[in-house]
């Protein structure tokens, strides 16, 4: 049996003024399943093409932060608690920061963390040839 979820990539934009930004993350949401999940890939060498001066230690610690408060963690602080899909909600309301979400999509599944770790291969991880 299959699932609705959602689901936003994570975009690093290190020059928000430019617009211009790679993809470094995935958050995905299944209510049914009472899933909230993200998988992170932070690739300094690309970030550095976009900005060479790009932070990527601050960088990679706001990615962490979006992960900290899908899982919970005690450092998310009150966003952590809040339920999974107000949860989502949050992280993938519109904002002009360094870490961005995009549009949010939905599909089918069968087992939200797996489809995590695809979306994560198919939209964030370099291409291999």
């Amino acid at each position: 049996m299959r699932d609705t979820f959602e689901y936003a990539v994570l975009r690093v934009v290190p020059r928000v003024e430019r617009g211009e930004f790679l993809n470094a993350g995935v958050i995905v949401y299944c209510r049914q399943r009472d899933y909230l999940g993200c998988r992170l890939h932070l690739d300094p060498a690309r970030l550095r093409g976009l900005d060479p001066t790009a932070d990527v230690e601050a960088i990679a610690g706001a990615l962490q932060a979006v992960a900290d408060v899908c899982a919970a963690d005690g450092a998310s602080g009150a966003a952590g608690r809040e339920a999974l899909g107000s949860r989502f909600r949050w992280l993938t309301a519109p904002r002009s920061t360094v870490v961005q979400t995009g549009p949010v999509h939905t599909g089918l599944t069968a087992d939200p963390d797996a489809e995590a770790d695809r979306l994560l291969r198919l939209l964030v991880l370099p291409v291999s040839g």
